[in-house]
């Protein structure tokens, strides 16, 4: 083999390492991406049973449980709704007309069966997701809706349960 050959070849299989590895990283980060949606957004683009967050507001009335630590709810983004269930402890500030984020499936029934809730702590928070959302479908807002800035700290309540 001459030299320019053997070059020729070192260079070959170290382009197809990286290739393989780069394959391999963007597998791995395509199984552990969650993508945002609004209850409008899934209306008009199911997700095809990826795991996904919701974003919107309780809606005022929808709250109900069913024996055990069952509830339904509707999420809404003043355009459309979505049923939801959840199985698990409901987080200390989850209620009626405030913001939640909901990470789940959507089933063929059209019922999200989400795994885990996140609710905003304080009057301030929605996440700016959720906030952009509310915004184009026209909810009027209220000071309490508005998005953290980026030098405000927040925090969210984060439940997790098995499916």
């Amino acid at each position: 083999m001459t030299r320019k050959r053997r070059r020729l070849m070192i260079l070959a299989l170290a382009l197809l390492g990286l290739g393989t590895a780069t394959a391999l990283t963007l597998s791995a980060f395509r199984d552990n991406i969650v993508f945002f949606y609004s209850p409008s957004d899934l209306a008009a683009k199911p997700p095809g049973g990826r795991t996904v967050r919701i974003g919107g507001l309780v809606e005022a009335g929808s709250l109900k449980r069913e024996g055990g630590m069952t509830v339904t709810f509707q999420v809404t983004d003043t355009a459309k709704s979505l049923p939801v269930t959840y199985t698990g402890i409901l987080p200390d500030l989850f209620r009626e007309g405030q913001g939640v984020v909901a990470e789940g499936r959507l089933g063929a029934d059209g019922v999200f069966s989400a795994t885990e809730l996140l609710a905003k702590h304080d009057e301030k928070y929605m996440p700016p997701d959720v906030a952009d959302a509310l915004k184009r479908a026209g909810h009027p807002g209220k000071p309490g809706d508005a998005p953290v800035s980026a030098g405000e700290e927040h925090q969210t309540s984060t439940l997790r349960t098995n499916p």
